[in-house]
């Protein structure tokens, strides 16, 4: 996610549309959506095959539940942090270096 969000801001500066708070938010909005997409497939294919582990009933479903639980929790948060987290700290960085910018 960082990546597409550094990429995003470089070619908006490099476009002159970085104009102010605004434009940092356009930039990072532009960045992020990229990532949806790839992000929503990834974590709807883990949660195919990891949601009828978590309801069975059979022969080794105690142990492969356990196993099951952590990886449902770990991906159901690391969607969270990618799409809604990341963007809203690089927005605090970067804001932080735009006003630095502005004052200087």
């Amino acid at each position: 996610m960082l990546l597409y969000l550094e990429l995003s801001y470089e070619e908006w500066q490099r476009k002159g549309l970085l104009v102010g708070r605004a434009g940092l938010r356009e930039a990072i909005m532009h960045g992020a959506v990229k990532r949806i997409r790839p992000k929503i497939m990834t974590v709807s294919v883990i949660l195919a095959g990891l949601v009828p582990i978590m309801f069975s009933h059979g022969a080794g479903s105690d142990v492969m539940k356990r196993i099951a639980a952590p990886m449902v929790g770990g991906v159901v948060t690391s969607t969270i942090l990618e799409l809604i987290i990341y963007p809203a700290i690089y927005m605090i960085w970067k804001g932080r270096g735009l006003d630095k910018v502005d004052k200087g």
